[in-house]
C-alpha cells in the first residue's frame, strides 16, 4: 500500500482511500480562510441557481420545485466525488431541453407519469456515466467536436425560446408542438398576442439585458424577476386578473427534496434506455468541458475518469431524492471561480444556502408571472447561441460550417438525432480528411550546409527523384488514397522512378500501410528505381521490423536526420540523364562536369561514405 504525504495534523491518504473517496485529495486545503471564501462563493452560487433551477425545470416539463431538488443532493454528490475543485454541478439549460424532448412523447409533461419516466431517465444517466467512469472511457467525450457542442447549444437556445413563445406572447400553442409546428402555429394567432403579457415578457426581458449589460454585479435574473412580477402585479391592480390573462407560477413547496423512486418496469427502463445514452453523451461533455475550461484558470489537473464517475453518483442518488438529470453548469461554475472559491465544498455550501433561501422565498413564487419567466428564459436562450464562433467558423472552415449548421437544423427537428447526426458527421468529415494525408513536393534548400528542404512551387526538379513530404498517418483509411497517388506518379513521370518521402510526419503505420510500403518499394525497384525515407520516426521503423516489411524496403533506404538520401541514391541514376540534366539540385551534380559520368559516379560513391 502506498501512501502520499499527509497533511499538517493529519493521518496519511492512501492511494486507495483517496480513489474510493476522492474529496480527501483536497481535505489538505481545507482552512479557516478558504472555509470563509468557500462560504461567500456558495451563498453567491445559491442566489443565482435559484431563478435557474426554477427556469429549467420549465424547460424540462417538470414543476417548478424540481430544478430546486436538481440543484441539492446531486450538487453535493458530484462536488464530493468529481475531480474539479469549482466544478458546480445541478440543473442545465442543454439537458432540460433533451429530458423534455426524451420524454414528452410518452407521458403529458409535469404529470406522475412524465416524472416517474424521468427519474428513470436520470437514474439510467448516472449508470451509464459511473460504468464510463470505472471503466476508464473518459477519452471518449475528446470525440465530440466543439463546432457540434456550439450547434447543438444554438439549436436548444432556439427550442428553448421556441417553447417558451406562448408564455411569451399569450397565445395558444400545444405544450408539446414541434419547433417549426410552434412557429407555425404563431403566425397564424398573431393576431390573438395578448399585450398585458407580452408587455410583462418585454419588461422583464429589458430588465434583465440592461442590469447584466450596465449593473453586472446585480444577480439580473432575480432583479428581472422581481421587476417583472411587479409590473403585473400593477397590471393586475389596475385592470384585474379577468382582463390581463396573466398567469403565474404558483406557490413552491418548501421543505427538502422528497424521496422519490424511478419507473424500475420494463416498459419505464425500455423507454428510456436509448434517450439515457443520449444524454449521458450531453452530460458528460458538459462537465468535463466546463470542468477543463475553469482548471486552465485555476491550474488544477482534471481526471476525467473521474469526474464521470462523480457525476454518475450524483445522477444515481439525485433519481432517489426528485432530482432530474443533472450536469455540469458554465454560469454557476464560473461565478463559483470568479466569487473565490477555494474548494468543492462550496457547491456543498450553495446546496445548503438554496435550502434555506427556499424557505422564505417559496411562497412567493405565487406571484411570479409565466410570462417574466419566458422572458428569463429567452434571455437564458439568446446567451447559449455562440455567435462569435458562428460568424468566425465559415472564414475558417467550409466543412466544420457544414458540421454546425446541419446539428443546429438536426436539433430543432429532433433532438436526439440533431447530436447524433453532428457527431457521425464530425467523425466522418475527420476520417475523411486523414484518409487523404497531404503530400508536397520539395527539394532541397538552396543553402550547400541546410538539410532543409522547401516547397517545389515554381522551382525545378530532379528528373529522376521526386522528393515528397508527407504528413499524416499511414492506415487503412489512407492507403487507397496514397496507392492511387503513387501510382499516378509513375504513370505520368516514368522517368523519376526513385522516391524520397520526408517522414517526419508520419505518426504511425498500422497493417494495412505496412504492406502497402512493402508493395510500393517492391514496385519501384523492379521499375528499375527505389523507395526511400529521410528522417522516419524510429516507432514507425520498428513497426515495420517486427512485421517483416522492412526486408522489402531495406535498412539502406532509410536515411536519419542531416544525412542527403539523394546522394546516396545517386549512383543508381541513369548518367545519360543527369549528364544532359541543367537542374544541379545536388552536391554531386555541382562538383563534376556534366559529361563526366565517370568522375561523377566516384565522386558521389565518395560523399556517400
Amino acid at each position: 500500500m502506498y501512501a502520499s504525504h499527509a497533511p499538517s495534523g493529519g493521518w496519511p491518504i492512501t492511494l486507495e482511500w483517496s480513489s474510493l473517496f476522492p474529496f480527501l485529495r483536497w481535505r489538505e486545503r481545507v482552512s479557516r480562510a478558504s472555509t470563509r471564501d468557500d462560504l461567500m462563493a456558495g451563498l453567491t452560487g445559491a442566489l443565482i441557481v435559484l431563478p435557474q433551477a426554477v427556469a429549467f425545470a420549465t424547460i424540462a416539463g417538470l414543476p417548478p420545485e424540481f430544478g430546486l431538488y436538481a440543484a441539492m443532493v446531486p450538487t453535493v454528490v458530484a462536488a464530493l466525488f468529481g475531480s474539479s475543485w469549482h466544478l458546480v454541478s445541478g440543473p442545465t439549460t442543454a439537458i432540460s431541453i433533451a429530458v423534455f424532448d426524451s420524454v414528452s412523447p410518452y407521458a403529458p409533461p409535469g404529470s406522475q407519469e412524465f416524472i416517474s419516466l424521468v427519474l428513470t431517465l436520470t437514474f439510467l444517466t448516472g449508470m451509464f456515466q459511473l460504468v464510463l467512469g470505472l471503466a476508464r472511457m473518459g477519452v471518449l467525450v475528446n470525440f465530440i467536436s466543439h463546432t457540434v457542442v456550439i450547434g447543438f447549444t444554438a439549436g436548444a437556445a432556439l427550442l428553448i425560446a421556441g417553447s417558451q413563445i406562448k408564455n411569451f406572447f399569450g397565445v395558444d400553442i400545444p405544450r408539446g408542438t414541434p419547433f417549426f409546428g410552434t412557429l407555425q402555429l404563431f403566425f397564424q394567432q398573431i393576431d390573438e398576442i395578448n399585450p398585458y403579457v407580452l408587455a410583462v415578457s418585454v419588461v422583464t426581458l429589458a430588465t434583465g439585458i440592461l442590469i447584466k449589460r450596465f449593473l453586472p454585479k446585480v444577480p439580473y435574473m432575480i432583479a428581472a424577476m422581481v421587476l417583472g412580477s411587479l409590473f403585473s402585479a400593477g397590471l393586475n391592480t389596475w385592470y384585474s386578473p379577468a382582463v390581463t390573462g396573466i398567469r403565474v407560477v404558483g406557490a413552491l413547496p418548501a421543505g427538502l427534496p422528497p424521496l422519490s423512486m424511478p419507473d424500475f418496469s420494463l416498459h419505464g427502463l425500455s423507454t428510456m434506455l436509448f434517450p439515457s445514452l443520449i444524454i449521458t453523451l450531453l452530460a458528460l461533455t458538459e462537465a468535463v468541458s466546463i470542468s477543463r475550461a475553469v482548471a486552465s484558470k485555476s491550474g488544477q489537473q482534471i481526471d476525467g475518469n473521474q469526474e464521470f464517475i462523480g457525476q454518475g453518483l450524483s445522477n444515481l442518488v439525485g433519481s432517489f431524492f426528485s432530482g432530474y438529470a443533472a450536469s455540469g453548469s458554465f454560469n454557476r461554475s464560473g461565478v463559483n471561480f470568479a466569487a473565490g472559491a477555494r474548494t468543492p465544498l462550496a457547491a456543498v455550501f450553495a446546496s445548503i444556502f438554496l435550502l434555506v433561501i427556499l424557505f422564505l422565498v417559496a411562497p412567493l413564487a405565487a406571484y411570479l408571472p409565466t410570462a417574466a419567466m419566458a422572458g428569463i428564459l429567452f434571455l437564458v436562450a439568446w446567451g447559449l447561441i455562440d455567435t462569435h464562433h458562428i460568424k468566425l467558423l465559415p472564414r475558417i472552415d467550409r466543412q466544420e460550417t457544414l458540421v454546425l449548421w446541419l446539428t443546429l437544423i438536426g436539433t430543432l427537428v429532433d433532438l436526439e438525432k440533431g447530436i447524433f447526426l453532428g457527431i457521425a458527421l464530425s467523425l466522418a468529415l475527420y476520417l475523411y480528411r486523414t484518409s487523404r494525408p497531404s503530400m508536397e513536393v520539395v527539394v532541397p534548400d538552396p543553402d550547400p550546409d541546410s538539410y532543409h528542404y522547401v516547397a517545389a512551387t515554381d522551382k525545378p526538379e530532379c528528373p529522376q527523384i521526386r522528393l515528397m513530404r508527407l504528413n499524416g498517418s499511414i492506415f487503412f483509411g489512407a492507403v487507397a488514397h496514397l496507392r492511387q497517388q503513387a501510382q499516378e506518379m509513375l504513370e505520368l513521370e516514368p522517368k523519376r522512378k526513385h522516391l524520397v518521402v520526408m517522414a517526419s510526419g508520419i505518426n504511425f503505420v498500422d497493417l494495412a500501410g505496412a504492406e502497402f510500403l512493402a508493395e510500393e518499394a517492391r514496385r519501384r525497384r523492379l521499375a528499375g528505381g527505389s523507395l526511400s525515407f529521410y528522417r522516419m520516426k524510429d516507432s514507425v521503423a520498428e513497426t515495420l521490423r517486427r512485421g517483416g516489411f522492412m526486408d522489402a524496403i531495406g535498412e539502406e533506404h532509410l536515411h536519419p536526420a542531416k544525412s542527403r538520401p539523394a546522394e546516396a541514391i545517386f549512383p543508381n541514376l541513369d548518367m545519360d540523364i543527369c549528364a544532359k540534366c541543367a537542374q544541379r539540385l545536388f552536391r554531386p551534380c555541382h562538383d563534376v562536369a556534366r559529361a563526366d559520368v565517370a568522375e561523377a559516379i566516384e565522386l558521389s560513391e565518395g560523399v556517400a561514405t
